[in-house]
């Protein structure tokens, strides 16, 4: 396997290393690394820079139809009118403006990795943390969909289904969602260099990527799947006279999420008596609601679209569907630790009484991308599934924006 500080020429099939030259960039690790990523972001770029136009547009959409179709929805106002920073985005930057305290025991459910992030760059005259929340987002969105070049090349040695991938991420429905101010981009970049570092045995780039998720979002600590599984394939196949790798390190590498998570749950506790309150919050009706058997929700779901209730909690079903088929596709084509962080996100996703949100959690599970690009091939395809992806990301966003549907 080739390393981040090196080059790989030469592409093979999916998950092999195909007849590749190895060439050192020479130059030193840092400036190595900076070359590769640099090459990534420039590869990655017109996919953002597309992505957050079509965003644009459909916000554009909205007001709009706010302002002729529904005048009189107060709703649709208010979510039109606070754009990029709307749902969510509101909490946010309430937390970074002024503080868990000060937005009630509801905003607790959302962790403080990026909005402290946001009131840092907020000191910033002329900025501001709703600013700051926008700029974060988006330009971890970025670095998120380089690193997954990087990912892919180098561990797959595939550049075309690098491109292929990072253009999916950028277009997927739910990906409207990387534009707003939410924690979501920054948890995908830290997923992503978290199974980078993994994968390539910087078990302490790992480590410090690993911590920060479980700093951003509760489900960050997941990462610890994909590290267990690289440390128990990093003994397994360890080339002979290789020297071992650091138990330490390791170790670091697969507490760092926990570690992350409980910090913020030690900080809580001491505050408001409960270490277990952001859970709590999350499990009410309204929220994620209780936690329940893996898909029970999707039955109820669909028991409720049998009997013409609800309707639109079919798309949620059509979509947990189609993350299941693309699930077995990332174990038949992609490696194990990839797989099964892909699973304990939709493990997760799926075990709560309300499936809202669905396709915005899917979308953390980054190795369904994957997965779902190795079979875009042909650019026939391509072209279609983008175009298709890229419309319903534009109706996702107008009817988040309109208060119809929950991003």
């Amino acid at each position: 396997m080739a390393g981040i500080g090196q080059q790989v020429t030469g592409e093979g099939p999916v998950g092999v290393a195909g007849p590749s030259v190895v060439r050192p960039w020479g130059q030193g690790r840092a400036r190595a690394a900076a070359a590769v990523y640099g090459q990534a972001v420039v590869q990655a770029l017109p996919a953002w820079v597309a992505s957050r136009l079509l965003v644009v547009a459909g916000l554009v959409l909205s007001h709009l139809i706010v302002s002729t179709v529904r005048p009189d929805n107060a709703g649709a106002q208010l979510r039109v009118h606070q754009g990029l920073l709307a749902w969510d985005g509101g909490w946010y930057q309430s937390i970074a403006g002024h503080g868990y305290a000060a937005s009630g025991l509801q905003s607790v459910r959302f962790f403080p990795g990026y909005p402290m992030a946001a009131r840092v760059l907020g000191w910033i005259p002329g900025v501001g943390v709703g600013t700051a929340l926008v700029v974060i987002s988006n330009a971890c969105a970025l670095a998120a969909m380089a690193a997954l070049v990087v990912l892919v090349r180098h561990d797959l040695g595939d550049g075309a289904l690098a491109r292929r991938s990072v253009w999916l991420l950028a277009l997927a429905p739910s990906a409207y969602s990387l534009v707003l101010g939410y924690a979501d981009s920054a948890l995908l970049l830290c997923s992503i260099v978290t199974v980078l570092a993994a994968r390539t045995q910087r078990w302490w780039w790992a480590a410090a990527a690993g911590g920060v998720a479980g700093l951003v979002r509760p489900v960050g600590l997941l990462l610890v799947v994909p590290v267990l599984i690289e440390v128990w394939r990093d003994r397994r196949l360890r080339a002979p006279g290789r020297p071992p790798t650091s138990p330490l390190a390791e170790a670091a590498a697969a507490a760092a999420p926990v570690a992350g998570t409980a910090v913020y749950l030690g900080w809580v506790w001491a505050q408001f008596g409960d270490p277990w309150l952001p859970f709590r919050v999350q499990q009410q009706h309204g929220h994620r609601g209780a936690v329940t058997l893996p898909l029970a929700a999707m039955w109820r779901n669909l028991e409720s679209v049998v009997h013409g209730h609800h309707v639109g909690s079919s798309l949620h079903i059509l979509w947990v569907l189609l993350c299941m088929a693309l699930l077995v596709v990332a174990y038949r084509r992609l490696p194990l630790s990839y797989a099964g962080f892909a699973t304990a996100v939709l493990v997760v996703s799926v075990a709560s009484s309300n499936l809202d949100s669905f396709e915005r959690y899917a979308l953390g599970a980054f190795p369904l991308v994957i997965a779902a690009s190795t079979l875009t091939s042909r650019r026939g395809v391509e072209w279609v599934v983008l175009t298709v992806a890229g419309a319903a990301m534009v109706g996702y966003a107008v009817l988040a924006f309109l208060g119809v549907t929950v991003p």
